[in-house]
């Protein structure tokens, strides 16, 4: 087998002050381009974009999102629940009655209803899900998006390839690099916030400001002469991001938006978060995560599925019509999942507890079938019936979906040879389009 790597071309073809950007007065910020800002949601500057880049939006439900709740109901039988099911736009197919907007984008979506894990813990499962985790390789994999930003490099805009829209803190997460480095991390996003001090202080002219920056340069190039290759990059990169920020601040500027888009999204957490993600995937951004909290139901779960999943429906359905009615949903693949599903079993809290053993997930767009239910779990949910996946088939599968050969493409770890995805494990062939 002839191995290559994608870790290198688009290093090749772009400078370095190109593919990053600068974070010295913030961590400041993620520059998407030449449009300006009121093209930024014109659907022509998206179908441009979109005909050109490919993108993925990962929405990240932390904590486990019920599968019986959800996307596998089980009504009338021993765990079911007190939810009904509804029908949906692919004929034959039903979802909890907790989705009525996810119902109606049902022939735009894949599901995997055969989810099979390992990890019974949010310490374990949360890493392990989101890094694909190869077999037995003794280093860090890197986090999805992590491995999206080094093998792909950014769009066309220039910003940050791996963007994280996130409740509470945000910064520059160079852990999710593992061994890629640093410099493959995370810029997040506290509240969809922009980094404290993004605007240029009055007192400093554009001149000033580009002497200092290359000052620093010259500074970093010295310093890096005798510190470990990483480090001085990474360094280096979270200033190139932050000065691309600077350029962007209409990206954090929520007073663009469409009223009756914050309607449609919702007006809680997730609403905001995901009507921001769809604005930086329009404005160029490569690979964006957006995290949804509070899904660890061990007491009251139905209560809690309750209020939780409307906020979740609203904001992923008005995401997948938006992208389609643009003309994105081609070039952007979209997955929604958790790091496992619930218990079958309510406990005596009326909760339902860590289930890794069958679960589901959704995704859409780029690479994928639409209208698709792959894998089944038996008549009470209990355990899979048909087609069981671990999370290394996804990666098999999301791989695929962007353009890139897992069977023929590989990580250089300072000379060691690596698989990007489990090697006993292949793509979700069902799904693929």
């Amino acid at each position: 087998m002839t191995h290559r790597s994608l870790c290198k071309p688009w290093e090749h073809q772009l400078s370095r002050r190109q593919w990053l950007g600068t974070a010295g007065t913030a961590m400041t910020g993620l520059a998407l381009g030449s449009f300006g800002v009121a093209a930024l949601d014109s659907p022509a500057v998206a179908e441009q974009l979109a005909s050109k880049e490919k993108q993925v939006c990962f929405v990240w439900i932390d904590g486990g999102m019920s599968q019986y709740e959800s996307w596998d109901p089980k009504p009338k039988t021993t765990f079911g629940g007190p939810f009904r099911t509804i029908p949906t736009s692919l004929p034959g197919v039903h979802v909890s009655e907790l989705m009525p907007r996810t119902a109606t984008v049902m022939h735009h979506l894949a599901v995997v209803r055969s989810m099979c894990t390992q990890d019974n813990s949010h310490s374990a499962g949360v890493p392990r899900i989101q890094r694909g985790d190869p077999k037995n390789r003794g280093v860090i994999y890197p986090f999805f998006g992590s491995a999206v930003a080094k093998l792909m490099g950014p769009c066309q805009s220039g910003l940050p390839p791996y963007v994280w829209l996130k409740p509470g803190n945000g910064g520059f997460i160079h852990q999710d690099g593992g061994f890629l480095g640093p410099k493959f991390g995370a810029v997040a996003f506290g509240d969809g916030k922009p980094p404290e001090n993004l605007v240029r202080a009055a007192t400093v002219t554009e001149l000033e400001d580009t002497d200092r920056n290359a000052l620093r340069n010259a500074i970093n190039a010295r310093y890096a002469e005798r510190r470990a290759k990483s480090a001085s990059e990474a360094n280096g990169a979270v200033y190139d991001m932050a000065r691309k920020l600077m350029e962007r601040r209409e990206l954090f500027d929520t007073s663009t938006y469409d009223p009756k888009d914050v309607e449609r999204y919702g007006k809680v957490e997730m609403g905001p978060l995901m009507l921001q993600a769809r604005k930086m995937l329009e404005a160029g951004v490569r690979f964006v995560k957006v995290n949804s909290y509070g899904w660890d139901t061990h007491g009251d779960n139905f209560n809690g599925h309750l209020s939780l999943m409307p906020r979740f429906d609203a904001a992923f359905a008005s995401l997948i019509e938006d992208l389609h009615q643009r003309g994105m949903l081609d070039n952007v693949l979209v997955i929604a999942m958790s790091e496992f599903g619930r218990t079958p079993r309510i406990n005596g809290h009326i909760g339902r507890d860590h289930w890794p053993e069958s679960w589901s997930l959704a995704m859409s767009g780029l690479g994928l079938k639409r209208g698709v239910i792959a894998g089944k779990t038996n008549d009470l949910g209990t355990e899979i019936a048909e087609n069981p996946y671990d999370i290394g088939h996804l990666f098999h599968t999301w791989f695929q979906c962007l353009g890139i050969d897992t069977s023929k493409t590989e990580y250089d770890n300072r000379g060691q040879p690596l698989p990007l995805a489990h090697d006993d494990m292949h793509a979700v062939k069902e799904v693929l389009a």
